[in-house]
Order: C-alpha cells, then structure tokens, then sequence
C-alpha cells in the first residue's frame, strides 16, 4: 500500500477552516479514486513540531548523536526523537497533501517549522563538500498544496502575492518531489465571492487535480 499524508496548519476546528474543508473533500475523493493508498494525517497545531536550535542540531542539516545526543537534558532528547519520527513519517509516503491559510503573503510559521524538521542530511538531503542535493527523486512522489486566501489574485499578478506556493514548490522540487499541484481557495472574505463560492470553485478543481496525478490528463 502507498501513503497518502495530509498535513493540516490551521488552529480552527475543521468545520471552521477553509482550508482544511477543501482539504478534507480533496483527501477523500483521492481515496475513493486510487484504493492503493491509505491515509495519514498530521495536524501541526496539535503535534508538537520542536524548533531548531544549536543544542539539538549539529553541522549541516543534522541532529546531533553520539556523545553530544547524551549530554543532553531528556526534555532535549526528545526534540531530537520527534524531528527524525517526522522526518521518518515524511520519507515513508508517496502523496502528500498540504492544506494551509495564506498568512502575510505566505504560511503560518509552524509549517515552517516543520520543514526545517524534516530536511535532515542522509535523509532528505546529501550533503557533501561539493554541493547540497536532495533525495526524495527515490519514487514517484506527489504533492499537492491548498491555501485559503481573503482575496483572490489574477494569474498576472499571482507571483506578487503567492510567495508561500512558490517556497512550497521550490523547496519540495529541490529535494527531489518533481509533481506539483496547487488548488487556490480564493476570495474567501470578498463580498462578490465569499466563502461558499470560493470552497465551491476548489470543489471543482478537485477532480481536474486527481486526473493529473493519475495522468488521465497531460501536463
């Protein structure tokens, strides 16, 4: 069986978050429609995501271990545990599935946060005199990221505004996930659209995103 992982950043309850209902709506019908997958779920305002510091991270990109691992406190201790458990849960899945609010021009910090766990060397990534690579190029890896947005932005001018996609996309192609899709929750908090309407039109791009990812449709 794959994974399918959905990571969720909103501190609303569900049925309060736009993001996490298109979310939601996406995970399922993904499911329905590729029964070789199982789910997932990591909801990052209810995990406890450990900030990096110099205490619990040695070099470049990596947790310290060996000695410096013992001579830290217990509290410690389990940072480092739960930074390589949320870089080991990442790793193990095929399809990822971020849902997040766009918060001034990009993402809440915790989903930050998680991604400087999760970059760990001789995990994710290699790192070597000569250069940086990633390694997640290992399977075919998806990911998919839908943010909320107040307003809604014309292609045009979307790359002024949609700087936490462009990281999302650019972060995750370096490490080695090469399809990307996106699912645009806009205008939520405009009269001439709203929230219903806004969730309405990402219900429809839902099945337009499945296909590509089946390759039912050619990108």
């Amino acid at each position: 069986m794959k994974k399918l992982l959905y990571i969720t950043c909103n501190s609303k309850p569900e049925y309060m978050s736009t993001s996490k209902i298109v979310g939601r709506e996406f995970v399922n019908r993904f499911l329905a429609a590729n029964p070789d997958h199982y789910l997932e779920e990591l909801d990052l305002y209810k995990e406890d995501v450990p900030e990096i510091n110099h205490k619990i991270f040695t070099g470049r990109a990596e947790p310290v271990s060996g000695e410096k691992y013992d001579a830290l406190t217990e509290s410690e201790k389990r940072q480092v545990e739960k930074i390589i458990s949320l870089c080991d849960q990442f790793l193990s899945a095929d399809t990822y599935v971020i849902a997040a609010p766009m918060w001034s021009l990009s993402f809440p910090s915790r989903l930050k946060r998680y991604i400087d766990c999760i970059i760990i060397n001789n995990k994710t990534i290699k790192v070597s005199p000569e250069e940086v690579k990633g390694l997640l190029n290992d399977k075919e890896r998806n990911m998919v990221y839908i943010q909320s947005s107040g307003g809604d932005y014309p292609m045009i001018l979307s790359w002024k505004f949609n700087h936490g996609i462009n990281y999302i996309k650019d972060i995750f192609k370096f490490l080695g996930i090469s399809r990307f899709e996106k699912i645009l929750v806009e205008g939520v908090d405009k009269l001439s659209i709203g929230k219903n309407e806004a969730i309405a039109k990402a219900f429809k791009d839902i099945d337009v995103v499945i296909d590509k990812l089946s390759g039912k449709v050619l990108v």
